[in-house]
């Protein structure tokens, strides 16, 4: 299915659902005091299957649909703006859910729209019902979608078929020099933010002393620099010197193992004022460090993804593979969160841990130049780059 009109996908994957919206208004909302805490889990994680087919079919869309619309150089640059929005649209969701559940703006809200009427009783659910009309803008900006003149034949669903189609995908994309670069580093990019999101929870606590929502409000700080990352790539790397971003991965990696050995007794007494909040130089010093992992991250995980978007458009058609990335990052996220738990279980230090998650980064990263330095002495493909369609 990936190889369906893009911009079609995108128009009939984003359009809201009345029945959808008030299903999952009753399945995400209702806490403990509605249902058994069991109960309410398992409605939360069968709302969340329900909803992974979309996702599953969005993203070789919203990334494929970029291909059709733009030339090979103007990639790195769409993909910038992409991935800082996508941050920003986080932070700002996460923001948007604090103030909608307040008592004070849920309540006109359920009194406002008569949400009674229809059994939406609790201020979870009137946050809820609000967030649905996001999905009715995103609905409506969808329709300013152009269409692209890109025309695929019609696909014949045969499981079987599929599921070669596929891997000879797979097969393609990896034997490809460099597409394997590209596969390479975004599927260690998605496994390493995966083990990077819960590290940093744990670390917070460790080094810092903080709770599990203030280190929440780290993770956040990561996604900032990753966002600002993301930006500067756009600003400065074509694709054509996209694979000269590859050391960034080795410092990021060196750099959280630096930040396994700081603490807050490293740090001088005292802090600043800020917005009305009092922060302290251990906190502002932590913060920093984060910033610069996730500027590390963004740098050069853009131009990966624009190149692999840019080789999957030559070589098959960019929906397939971004199906494909996806699909390897998600293995990469199972297996290094799998090695992660192990590590948890065999009681290995936090320190130990970031050192251990760090340094691989750092060897995966450098075995990855040195494919690409091998690939060089043997054939030039760089000039590959900027091609046209083969098929």
């Amino acid at each position: 299915m990936a190889d369906a009109a893009p911009q079609t996908i995108l128009r009939r994957e984003l359009r809201p659902s009345g029945s959808l919206g008030g299903h999952l208004c009753r399945l995400d909302a209702q806490g403990p005091s509605h249902v058994p805490h069991e109960l309410s889990q398992s409605r939360r994680l069968s709302a969340d299957a329900f909803r992974r087919p979309s996702a599953a079919r969005l993203s070789p869309a919203k990334y494929g649909i970029l291909t059709e619309l733009l030339p090979a150089e103007k990639l790195v640059i769409a993909n910038g703006w992409i991935e800082g929005l996508t941050v920003g649209s986080i932070i700002l969701g996460v923001v948007l859910g604090g103030v909608l559940i307040k008592p004070e703006i849920a309540s006109p809200i359920l009194s406002l729209f008569h949400l009674n009427a229809i059994g939406l009783t609790s201020f979870a659910e009137a946050a809820i019902f609000a967030i649905t009309f996001v999905y009715v803008a995103a609905s409506i900006v969808n329709l300013a979608i152009p269409d692209t003149g890109a025309r695929y034949p019609k696909q014949k669903f045969d499981p079987i078929d599929s599921i070669r189609g596929f891997m000879t995908s797979c097969r393609l994309l990896w034997h490809d020099r460099l597409g394997q670069i590209s596969l390479s580093v975004t599927t260690l990019f998605w496994g390493a933010g995966a083990v990077l999101q819960f590290l940093v929870l744990k670390w917070c606590d460790h080094a810092l002393g903080m709770t599990l929502s203030e280190g929440a409000v780290m993770q956040a700080v990561v996604s900032l620099g990753i966002a600002v990352g993301a930006v500067l790539a756009a600003a400065r790397v074509p694709l054509v010197k996209s694979l000269s971003v590859l050391p960034m991965g080795i410092i990021m990696g060196a750099l959280v193992m630096c930040m396994a050995f700081f603490t807050r007794a490293d740090a001088p007494a005292g802090g600043i004022e800020l917005f009305g909040q009092s922060l302290s130089w251990a906190v502002i010093i932590a913060s920093i460090g984060m910033i610069a992992v996730g500027i590390c991250a963004g740098f050069f995980v853009v131009p990966m993804n624009a190149l692999l978007q840019h080789r999957g458009h030559v070589l098959m058609s960019a929906g397939r593979s971004i199906a494909v990335q996806n699909f390897n990052e998600n293995l990469s996220i199972l297996t290094m969160l799998g090695v992660y738990s192990l590590l948890i279980k065999l009681d290995l230090s936090v320190p130990a841990t970031m050192l251990t998650f760090g340094g691989f980064v750092m060897v995966s990263m450098a075995l990855v130049i040195l494919k690409h330095h091998r690939n060089q002495r043997e054939f030039d493909s760089t000039h590959l780059i900027g091609e046209d369609k083969r098929h």
